[in-house]
């Protein structure tokens, strides 16, 4: 099961989000696991569960290339940040299926 996390300032808003991704993933038997958790928590969180996939909310847009480096460049995660319109209109679907793509792509490369 892949694992796909999503970042944002408390952790509050984008929780309403992964809930609904992990709906639609189990609507389409799609094995992975959505979780949200405040951005102060990411290192501990990598360090504890290993995520296949960050994905950061439009509200800590600002931490991307930080991010990028410190998870994606050492250690081989993927990172993005999710389209402000697909985070305001909770576009679930969509989300998941931008974090599916970068799973796919990582495992490739």
């Amino acid at each position: 099961m892949k694992k796909i996390y999503l970042f944002c300032s408390a952790g509050m808003s984008t929780s309403i989000l992964a809930n609904k991704m992990q709906e639609c993933a189990n609507s389409y038997s799609i094995p992975v696991e959505v979780k949200a958790f405040p951005h102060c928590e990411i290192a501990n969180i990598v360090k504890t569960l290993s995520p296949d996939c960050i994905l950061l909310g439009p509200q800590v847009k600002y931490t991307y290339d930080e991010t990028k480096k410190i998870y994606g460049e050492e250690n081989g995660i993927p990172v993005a940040v999710i389209d402000r319109n697909d985070y305001g209109l909770m576009k679930a679907e969509n989300v998941l299926k931008m974090a599916v793509v970068l799973i796919k792509n990582s495992i490739k490369n």
